[in-house]
């Protein structure tokens, strides 16, 4: 609980940066919610997809920690943030010259178009320092210090709600400057965490000098993540487009069900981020019998997270609709949506913390795998979510309902099938400086 406390601070933080945008732009109507919907599902792809920034630096550290190499994690770490800004710069290009392609192929309406265009014409160059945040994270955490993450995590956040408020109402730049507000406090963030690395570099007499083989371990040992991460964004991806289908206020309803699940989602992946550093360490030191008494600890706690925030849910869901829109037509029918995402976080639960053990192992090719095969096992869900029609007060409700049931029940339910699997066996278990 040591390291899971101050995860869970970090991690809620960095998803309330989402949150804080769609609280602020929700009063602005339903038009430009589901512009940010459609323009946050993008970018948090994006971003989403080289999250093994910090999932395969974090375990790389741990085991060099464990090892007693404590110099060398620290180099590791700075090799997986110059592998993160370089391609946050790339990545931010490509983002700029292609944004308008990849928002047509939603098929949006051409007002919820144009306004995702506009955030993200900002929100592509705050992409590097994004990033750098992330590898820094996991680096940090590899070291086994999960407090600084969450105090840089919270000052930007507060920076975001003040620069927000600011951009949006006091100088009128409404969706426009949601983003911008966004890009100046994750480059601060950034520059802060550059400068605290730093100083363990010198203090550690590490190489703070970008190393090509550190930055090639670091991308290959990345590889089967980024396979993983795919296969997560394209199921989130699908999801988004099967409700963009439904209509613009089912997209502007999914957007805040799918931002509340998400910071939900990490608030129980805390314990799972404590479980990488943890488990990366003890096989570094080759404790396999702690291994396994850590695993059993962390999704016996899950559960129970899990249980706590489904009963949270289920009694917020009548008050939460009131803080994130004014459209009262959305707002009855995230009631319901809500109350269902409720019944699925226990069994979220369970799949997050196994996927972070699974991550501290580096047992990222099974991962890959199932990950595919996971998508196979959604897609008939996803696909009868998209023939359901139920409209009530204005909205899909039968939609939105089947989206949650094939998202929450059948995607999610078949990550945990999976990954119980694995986890019961004894295969991912190795020991040593690196996997």
């Amino acid at each position: 609980m040591r390291l899971a406390l101050p995860s869970l601070g970090a991690l809620i933080a960095e998803p309330l940066f989402i949150a804080t945008d769609t609280a602020m732009v929700g009063h602005l109507g339903a038009t430009a919610l589901a512009s940010l919907g459609l323009a946050s599902t993008i970018l948090t792809s994006v971003v989403g997809l080289l999250i093994f920034l910090a999932y395969a630096t974090t375990p790389i550290v741990a085991r060099r920690l464990g090892a007693k190499d404590r110099p060398g994690a620290i180099s590791a770490g700075i090799d997986g943030m110059w592998l993160a800004g370089g391609l946050g710069v790339v990545l931010a290009g490509l983002g700029l010259g292609t944004s308008r392609w990849v928002i047509a192929a939603f098929d949006a309406t051409a007002e919820v178009s144009l306004g995702a265009e506009d955030y993200l014409a900002v929100s592509w160059w705050g992409l590097p320092g994004m990033l750098i945040v992330i590898a820094a994270t996991g680096m940090l955490r590899g070291l086994q210090d999960t407090k600084t993450p969450l105090y840089i995590a919270l000052a930007g956040f507060s920076a975001n709600v003040i620069l927000n408020a600011v951009l949006i109402y006091g100088l009128g730049m409404g969706l426009v400057g949601s983003a911008l507000g966004t890009v100046i406090a994750q480059w601060a963030m950034a520059l802060v965490f550059v400068g605290i690395v730093a100083r363990q570099a010198l203090k550690h007499h590490a190489s703070a000098r970008p190393g090509l083989v550190g930055i090639n371990t670091a991308a290959r040992s990345g590889g089967w993540l980024l396979i993983r991460t795919l296969s997560l964004r394209i199921a989130l991806i699908a999801t988004v487009v099967v409700a963009t289908s439904l209509g613009t206020k089912e997209l502007a309803t999914w957007h805040i069900v799918f931002t509340i699940f998400s910071l939900l989602a990490l608030a129980l992946d805390s314990l799972a981020i404590a479980g990488q550093a943890i488990i990366g360490h003890d096989l570094g030191t080759g404790d396999l019998e702690e291994v396994r008494k850590v695993t059993s600890v962390l999704i016996r706690w899950s559960f129970l997270a899990g249980g706590f925030l489904a009963v949270f849910m289920g009694l917020a869901a009548p008050a939460l609709p009131w803080m994130m829109t004014s459209d009262s037509q959305i707002r009855q029918a995230l009631v319901w949506v809500l109350v269902l995402l409720a019944f699925t976080l226990p069994v979220s639960s369970y799949v997050f913390a196994l996927d972070g053990i699974l991550i501290g192992a580096g047992d990222g090719k099974y991962l890959a795998v199932t990950g595919v095969l996971n998508l196979g096992m959604y897609a008939p869900f996803l696909w009868l979510a998209s023939t359901v029609e139920w409209v009530t007060s204005g909205v899909n409700l039968g939609g939105l309902l089947m989206l949650q049931v094939a998202f929450g029940f059948s995607y999610i339910g078949a990550r945990a099938l999976t990954l119980g699997l694995r986890a019961k066996s004894n295969a991912w278990m190795v020991p040593g400086e690196s996997r």
